[in-house]
């Protein structure tokens, strides 16, 4: 396993360097200039070429690129365009309101899309079963972005019964924490759990009909048996490959969550660098954000070889 895991690693690794190169590349190409924009109104070219200098922009891509690799792996990546603060101390500020409510989104699709898949695989065909399988075809049409306006706008501003805005730590107390994760976590979640609940109740309609579950019924096994104990495991592949999908995009989605419901988070912090064209938080933002990527999908590679001994091969 060990061997394993340590050849898709060497395989993630390189993604780290790829995807900052592809941003350099990408923000070379935009139009515009950060020295001008951090000059003020009506700068002199004087004032203009000196904040270039100064923020070393007047290198060649390629330059920039190697400068900023040799840095980050010094681990620093640099300061803050607009506020002369070290990036990683901004990221590690807004770090703590996006993985809670990554981590909240992700485990409510877990437990949502879960138990409604088992939920209507112990009746295939019946009532159930096509309700849940309606339910989160819908709901995987939904933008997260209009739902989570809509939950702010019935739950916390009609009814007040949830914060509207805002993040509190953990520190803070647990109620505090939670009660600002709620609205926009099912909002985020809900279509990672649309997508497990029926991956899973698609594989385990398929692993229901093969031959060792049938000779399990057949000995009288009770059906919640043969699911629990027989089934859910063979089944867990193709949900497993869904959750390493959709952290990527749901730690994309949260961009425009906490843009909607003010959260201090690394989401929100990316679309202030964008607009003032802050280049060293936006790819300390990226570095990070494909990071998360590359372990999460570590991870599920090395839960293939859990799931599935031959592919350890």
């Amino acid at each position: 396993m060990l061997r394993y895991a340590g050849r898709r690693l060497l395989v993630a690794i390189p993604l780290l360097f790829v995807v900052p190169l592809l941003v350099f590349l990408l923000i070379d190409l935009v139009p515009g200039d950060p020295a001008v924009v951090l000059a003020g109104e009506q700068p002199t070219p004087d004032r203009i070429e000196a904040i270039r200098e100064q923020l070393n922009l007047n290198g060649s891509v390629l330059e920039r690129y190697v400068d900023w690799v040799v840095a980050a792996v010094q681990s620093d990546l640099g300061r803050s365009f607009v506020t002369n603060e070290a990036v990683t101390d901004l990221l590690v500020r807004r770090m703590g309101a996006t993985m809670s409510l990554v981590l909240f989104a992700m485990v409510m699709a877990v437990l949502l899309g879960v138990s409604l898949a088992i939920l209507a695989a112990l009746r295939p065909g019946g009532l159930v079963d096509r309700l849940v399988n309606s339910i989160a075809s819908i709901a995987i049409a939904i933008p997260a972005f209009w739902f989570g306006l809509v939950l702010a706008s019935v739950f916390a501003v009609t009814l007040q019964l949830l914060p509207t805005f805002g993040f509190e730590p953990l520190s803070a107390g647990f109620w505090p924490w939670l009660s600002h994760l709620i609205l926009p976590g099912i909002a985020l979640g809900l279509l990672p759990a649309a997508e497990v609940t029926l991956q899973l109740r698609s594989a385990l309609g398929q692993v229901l009909k093969s031959d060792y579950i049938l000779n399990a019924q057949a000995k009288g096994l009770s059906r919640s048996s043969i699911l629990f104990k027989h089934s859910l495991k063979n089944a867990s592949v193709p949900v497993v490959t869904v959750l390493g999908f959709r952290v990527a995009e749901v730690l994309a989605g949260s961009v425009t969550i906490e843009v909607i419901y003010n959260m201090p988070g690394l989401g929100s912090l990316a679309v202030d660098s964008v607009l003032s064209r802050d280049v060293p938080v936006l790819l300390g933002f990226v570095l990070f954000s494909t990071a998360v990527v590359v372990v999460v999908n570590l991870l599920v590679d090395i839960s293939y070889g859990y799931f599935n001994p031959k592919v350890r091969t």
